[in-house]
């Protein structure tokens, strides 16, 4: 997400299909989305939410993008890039067919404009932090200790980018298919100036599809085929329309209905439908989790008080909560990286499963630290929570509530509500005490989420022994894979179980209603979570 991003299954994606007859005998086959919330940018270097990631994806196009298995494939760039023998320089050469939607070529100088914006500690970009933690001079940029053109990413010709990081990274490549890397067009930053991505016309395209119909707050959007895209032909909707809706049953009407050709389904709904022939079922590595924020307008929260987190952290019973209460097909979670997401580079054991099982539900401990937390810090203490308006997480985050309240004496939970963009925007500013939201990796590896709880983060979480671990992960150990394994198991350890730095709750499955004819539907456990190029119905 340092970030909220994160980044799962929550989105909503669902697709209504329908068509219009154009000139003769040409058929224009509309795709009709469905979003759980709004679009709130088309500047790729502000992004906040799920619709945006989707979006910025089909609508833009990085270097490299994944395929239908999350493997990294070509995208603008030609080739895979060229990596020295020390892992720190990367040599990207891109295709000479790429070419903006005002018909200027793409090129690798389009890159180094959009990536040096990113890191200008003046604009406050929420993912700077990627640039930061991988490139270098990133750090001393985004600290003011050096200029946004020191920067090492270098366009060594029109179609040539170096890119210089300050230590060996693994995943790079795998990082490069996250919208905060993709490319801005130079002519358009300067002819719309703060106002680019502010609504469809601000901003030019290079990807699958143009923006069209489209303004902040707005709850409806079209893709349109770009038919300047270098692989138009590969591209089969012509147009693809997205609504705003935001009950699930909602959407299972509209399917029954026959409006909607895919129906996202949550909570009961999604239960309710598992033995319909039309059900399908795609993993995530979508976490729902709950930051636990410790200080507020420059104020200690009560949760700076570590026996206060470890109460609330042993104390949510998983098992009944998401398969008794959500009974959405989702699954309880015990630990910060989620299932079938990343594996041991030696052994292929998944990361889950060798670290363990970390803060599973102990009513007696839990009690233990709320006698030990009360008496640091009296007898009645009051916390905000914050969910958004997603029905399941309303139902979530009362049910979190609930349970809380009645097992621990004294406490009090205000529960609010909030559209995902405000709430968004609260966790950013840190101005909550919990909030439930959910994260899904930018990248293919544990650190993108570890990384979270590294110092300056916005739920001001400061461990230097967990520091140091994600150190040693991403600088002594960069390039010793077995070690830098290790260590960052060790760390999701001390974040989780020994200084509850977050409380981790489930991990998401996408359940769907899908009619027949749907093909290309391409679901992530990374980047963004859903790919638009390739859908079509037959």
């Amino acid at each position: 997400m340092k970030k909220g991003f994160w980044l799962g299954a929550l989105a909503a994606i669902t697709l209504l299909v329908g068509c219009s007859t154009g000139k003769e005998e040409t058929t224009v086959k509309t795709v009709n989305l469905m979003s759980a919330s709004e679009l709130t940018t088309l500047d790729t270097s502000n992004m906040l939410d799920f619709p945006d990631a989707i979006t910025h994806t089909a609508a833009f196009e990085g270097l490299y993008a994944l395929d239908e298995n999350d493997e990294v494939i070509p995208a603008a760039a030609k080739e895979l890039p060229e990596i020295s023998e020390d892992g720190k320089t990367y040599t990207i050469t891109l295709r000479e067919d790429g070419v903006w939607s005002n018909d200027e070529p793409v090129t690798a100088h389009d890159f180094e404009a959009a990536w040096k914006k990113m890191i200008d500690p003046k604009n406050a970009l929420i993912y700077s932090f990627l640039l930061a933690d991988t490139v270098a001079n990133g750090t001393e940029i985004l600290a003011g200790e050096k200029e946004p053109d020191t920067l090492g990413v270098k366009a060594l010709d029109d179609y040539t980018l170096e890119v210089k990081l300050k230590e060996a990274k693994p995943y790079f490549t795998s990082l490069l298919t996250f919208p905060t890397f993709f490319p801005q067009n130079q002519t358009a930053l300067k002819e719309f100036g703060d106002a680019y991505g502010s609504d469809s016309e601000s901003v030019v395209y290079n990807g699958p599809f143009l923006v069209e119909n489209w303004k902040q707050a707005d709850m409806s959007w079209d893709l349109v085929k770009n038919e300047k895209y270098w692989d138009k032909d590969n591209v089969k909707s012509d147009k693809i329309h997205y609504e705003v809706i935001k009950e699930t049953s909602t959407a299972l009407n509209l399917f029954n209905d026959g409006q909607l050709d895919v129906a996202t389904l949550t909570g009961e709904l999604a239960k309710q439908n598992s033995t319909n022939e039309n059900f399908h079922s795609y993993p995530t590595a979508t976490m729902n989790y709950i930051r636990l924020n410790q200080k507020r307008a420059g104020k200690d929260t009560p949760l700076k008080n570590e026996n206060l987190r470890k109460a609330i952290a042993l104390g949510i019973d998983k098992e009944t909560l998401v398969n008794n209460i959500m009974a959405d097909g989702s699954k309880p979670l015990y630990g910060a990286i989620t299932e079938g997401f990343v594996a041991n580079p030696s052994t292929g054991v998944d990361f889950r499963k060798e670290a363990g099982n970390l803060m599973e539900y102990n009513k007696e401990e839990a009690l233990n630290y709320w006698e030990k937390a009360k008496a640091e810090l009296g007898d009645e203490i009051t916390l905000d929570f914050i969910v958004t308006d997603d029905s399941g997480y309303k139902k979530m985050g009362e049910s979190i509530q609930y349970s809380l309240q009645e097992l621990f004496d004294g406490l009090t939970i205000n529960l609010q509500s909030l559209p995902t963009e405000s709430a968004l925007n609260l966790g950013r500013e840190s101005n909550y005490d919990m909030f439930l939201i959910y994260w899904t990796p930018d990248y293919k590896d544990p650190i993108s989420t570890l990384n979270t709880l590294y110092t300056g983060n916005d739920r001001n979480y400061s461990n230097p022994v967990y520091d140091q671990l994600l150190d040693d992960a991403s600088v002594k150990y960069a390039n010793d894979l077995d070690k830098r394994w290790q260590t960052l198991i060790a760390a999701e350890k001390e974040v989780i179980e020994n200084t509850a730095g977050m409380v981790i709750i489930s991990q998401n499955q996408q359940f769907v209603l899908q009619s027949e004819g749907i093909e290309g539907l391409n679901y992530h456990t990374f980047a963004a979570p859903l790919t638009l190029k390739n859908i079509y119905k037959k």
